[in-house]
C-alpha cells in the first residue's frame, strides 16, 4: 500500500497525531510529575519512569519521522526508504521496550549492556543492507530480530517467574509489587510489531497498529504508576556484629526460631503493613540471609509464614468478637489482623484452611 494514501485519509492522520501527541505528553508526565496520578498512596520506581517515557518518546519519534519520510522520501526508492525507517525505529523501539521492562525487576539492577551488544548484528546487517544495495540481507535482519524476541521473551518469563519468588521470600504484603500482568505489555508490543513487519501494511492493518501502540501506552502508564519502588540495598548480606554461633551443619543459628516467637509472634510484628524480611530480621536480632535460610529449611517462604500468623490472628479476633457480639465484618477483621488488601486475606485463608472465608464463617456459626 502506498503511505500518500494514508496520509491523504484524515482519519487516519488524526489518529496518528493524536497518538504521537499523546505518547509525548504521557512521557513528559512521567518524567516531571513527582507524584502518581493513578496511585497516589504508591511511589514508583524512577528508573521505571524514566525507561517508559524513552520508550514513549522514541515511539512518538518514529511516527514523526514516518511522515516527514512519506513528505520528503529519504530515497529515490521508496522500498529502501521504508526499509531505512523499518531498522531506525526497530532499534530504539525494540531497545527502550527491552530497557523499560528489564526496569521493572527491582530484586537487582540488571544492565542495559546486553541489550545493546545484542543489537550490533541487526546494526551491521542493517548498513550491509543499505551500502552494498542486496535485498538478500533482508531475511537473515528479520530472522535476527525473531530470535533476538523470541530468546529475550523467554528471559523475561524466567525473570518474572524468579522474582515472584524473591518476592515471596522478601515481603509479606504483595500489593503493588508483582509484575507477572506486565507481559501483557510485552504481548501487546509483539502483536505490534509483528504488523509492523509486514512489508504490505493495508489500511485496516495501519490503523490497528495505531489502536495497538493506544493499548501499549496505556498498560505501561498503569503499570508504571501501580508498582511500588522496592530497596533491595535495605537487605543487609552482611553478618550481625552478635550473630548467634552457627551450627555447622545446616550454617543457621539455632536461636532463630524462639527468636520469631518471641519478637515476632508475640509482640504481634506480623500485624505491621509491608513488613519486610530485612525488618523483621533487624527486629529479632539476626540477618537476613540467615533468616531467609530458616525459613527455606522449614520448607516456608517469608511470604507464608506472616500470612499464616494474620490468619491465626483473624480468627482469633472472629471468635472473640462473635463471644463479645461485637459488630464486624470479614474486611475489617482482615485489615487488623494486618492484610492490606481483602484479596491476598481471601487467598492466604484458603490455602492455610482449605476453606473459603464465607464457608469457615458458616461452619464455625454451626
Amino acid at each position: 500500500m502506498d503511505y500518500r494514501q494514508l496520509v491523504e485519509d484524515i482519519y487516519f492522520v488524526m489518529l496518528f497525531g493524536g497518538v504521537t501527541m499523546l505518547e509525548v505528553a504521557t512521557a513528559l508526565f512521567l518524567l516531571l510529575r513527582k507524584g502518581n496520578a493513578i496511585a497516589p498512596e504508591v511511589t514508583s520506581p524512577v528508573r521505571l519512569r524514566r525507561w517508559a517515557a524513552a520508550f514513549l518518546l522514541a515511539s512518538a519519534a518514529c511516527h514523526m519521522w514516518w511522515l516527514l519520510g512519506v513528505a520528503h522520501p529519504l530515497t529515490q526508492d521508496p522500498l529502501t526508504g521504508y526499509m531505512i525507517l523499518c531498522c531506525l525505529d526497530i532499534l530504539i523501539v525494540l531497545s527502550t521496550m527491552m530497557g523499560t521492562l528489564l526496569a521493572m525487576l527491582q530484586d537487582r539492577r540488571r544492565p542495559f549492556w546486553p541489550v545493546c551488544a545484542a543489537m550490533l548484528p541487526f546494526i551491521v546487517l542493517s548498513a550491509l543492507c543499505f551500502i552494498r544495495n542486496d535485498d538478500a540481507f533482508v531475511v537473515p535482519l528479520r530472522i535476527y530480530i525473531l530470535a533476538l524476541i523470541a530468546i529475550f521473551t523467554l528471559y523475561m518469563v524466567f525473570a518474572v517467574r524468579r522474582y515472584g519468588r524473591w518476592l515471596q521470600d522478601n515481603y509479606a504484603d504483595l500489593e503493588h509489587k508483582e509484575i507477572r500482568k506486565s507481559l501483557l505489555a510485552l504481548a501487546v508490543f509483539l502483536i505490534f510489531l509483528a504488523m509492523y513487519e509486514s512489508v504490505d501494511v493495508g489500511r485496516v492493518a495501519a490503523y490497528l497498529m495505531q489502536v495497538d501502540a493506544l493499548i501499549i501506552l496505556g498498560l505501561l502508564l498503569w503499570r508504571v504508576e501501580t508498582l511500588q519502588e522496592l530497596n533491595p540495598d535495605t537487605i543487609q548480606e552482611e553478618e550481625p556484629a552478635e550473630a548467634a554461633p552457627i551450627p555447622a551443619s545446616t550454617g543457621i543459628p539455632a536461636n532463630i526460631g524462639p527468636l520469631l516467637e518471641t519478637n515476632c509472634e508475640s509482640r504481634q510484628l506480623y500485624l505491621q503493613h509491608d513488613l519486610s524480611l530485612a525488618q523483621l530480621a533487624q527486629a529479632i536480632g539476626t540477618n537476613h540471609s540467615y533468616l531467609s535460610r530458616y525459613f527455606a529449611q522449614q520448607g516456608l517462604t517469608y511470604n507464608a509464614y506472616i500470612n499464616g500468623l494474620r490468619v491465626r490472628h483473624f480468627i482469633q479476633l472472629y471468635h472473640e468478637s462473635v463471644a463479645s457480639r461485637r459488630m464486624f465484618t470479614a474486611q475489617q477483621l482482615a485489615y487488623e489482623s494486618g492484610f492490606h488488601s481483602y484479596s491476598t486475606f481471601s487467598a492466604a485463608f484458603k490455602q492455610n484452611t482449605g476453606k473459603t472465608v464465607t464457608a469457615w464463617m458458616r461452619d464455625s456459626a454451626k
